[in-house]
């Protein structure tokens, strides 16, 4: 982790600190932003601190740097810098923005992008997505929860957004110990918003959808997809806003067919596919999706393209042999109906689910459907 140095102030001579157990300091000293509970000296003090102080790490060689803390998870410490008398705070905060500004200005043309990712923006717990002139932002470590002040100061510095949307929910904030809070809308939020990718415009629900309202890991993905797209008849499985079936009709697709269980998120999809000029070759299903690719089996309905993007079938580890049925299941059933040399696109978000075991769940899915095919590309 590259350091910001910043002057020293009384404040770091009184800040707690945290001491790591000997000989359990190598993965930090190493690089690695966490250092786990049963690698800390959990003294009295320590445990009495609040969750998210900013504590000096430090092991018996001396400091390791500035990080946040918090008692009660088991990753108790997340470093912040490797500067043991860094000022954390509004300052410190916008020259992080601006870094990861520069970068994301060097990969996209418009601002539409993750601005920062967490842990491999050096802000761990912290997520803000960017929405043209809206951020929306996501605390979901007790260090960034009592930071938010400061964090909305530095985002307003670097980017002057017209508004921002808070997210205080979530399952990475409850393993901090902290309440799920109803989202905070700041400044002028447009309902919907408008979202550009690969030359399309779509529209989201930045203070009401899921997560951060686009989901734009897939953006690289989403172009694949849709270059294969061009005089076929597509089916975008989840397709929530209509992401990959959207693109797919900007690509030449002669049909598009989404399906999604959300009547909010279809609606806003039509909405898009129709002031894009794509409304006339672009359906929109309401389903779930399991009962609509049963149905479309026995209807005889085929497809060039079929994309399968799910939600995640294994959210903790007791469910993995299930979801991995699941995603067997949903191989078998979608590339059911992929016409002769179809492509079929189909994905997982399951942290538990790693990519040999997902790639073996697609490959006895294609099996269990009496179809065989070749891989031509695996992305993240």
């Amino acid at each position: 982790m590259d350091d910001i140095a910043n002057t020293t102030s009384p404040t770091t001579k009184t800040r707690p600190v945290i001491r790591i157990q000997p000989g359990r300091q190598k993965r930090v000293r190493a690089g690695h932003p966490w250092v786990y509970s049963n690698e800390i000296e959990m003294t009295a003090a320590a445990k009495a601190l609040p969750p998210g102080a900013i504590v000096t790490l430090v092991d018996p060689a001396g400091a390791l740097g500035t990080a946040m803390f918090n008692p009660k998870p088991l990753i108790s410490a997340r470093l912040l810098s490797t500067d043991a008398k860094a000022q954390i705070g509004s300052d410190w905060l916008a020259e992080r923005f601006r870094r990861a500004l520069r970068l994301r200005e060097r990969l996209f043309d418009r601002p539409f992008y993750r601005l920062v990712h967490a842990e491999a923006d050096g802000l761990p717990g912290l997520i803000v997505d960017r929405y043209g002139a809206v951020c929306v932002v996501q605390l979901n470590s007790a260090g960034m929860d009592a930071l938010a002040d400061d964090v909305i100061s530095a985002l307003r510095e670097v980017l002057t957004p017209v508004g921002i949307v808070i997210q205080r929910d979530g399952a990475a904030r409850r393993l901090e110990g902290l309440d799920d809070l109803p989202v905070e809308v700041l400044g002028s939020v447009p309902a919907p918003a408008p979202v550009e990718e690969n030359g399309v415009r779509f529209l989201a629900d930045l203070a009401g959808g899921q997560k951060t309202g686009w989901f734009f890991d897939h953006r690289e993905n989403r172009a694949r997809a849709a270059a294969f797209a061009k005089g076929a008849r597509v089916l975008d499985l989840y397709c929530y806003l209509g992401g990959f079936g959207i693109q797919a009709a900007a690509a030449g697709a002669r049909e598009v067919v989404c399906v999604d269980r959300s009547e909010p998120a279809l609606a806003l999809a039509a909405r898009a596919a129709d002031e894009e000029g794509f409304g006339e070759r672009c359906r929109f299903e309401r389903g779930e999706t399991f009962s609509v690719l049963e149905a479309y089996a026995k209807a005889k309905e085929r497809f060039g393209v079929v994309v399968a993007d799910p939600p995640a079938f294994v959210k903790s580890k007791k469910d993995l042999n299930a979801g991995a049925r699941g995603y067997r299941k949903l191989a078998r059933l979608s590339s059911a109906l992929v016409e002769p040399e179809g492509i079929l696109c189909i994905a997982s978000c399951s942290h538990h689910v790693d990519a040999l075991l997902f790639a073996d769940q697609v490959r006895r899915g294609l099996q269990d459907a009496g179809r065989q095919g070749r891989i031509l590309h695996a992305g993240g």
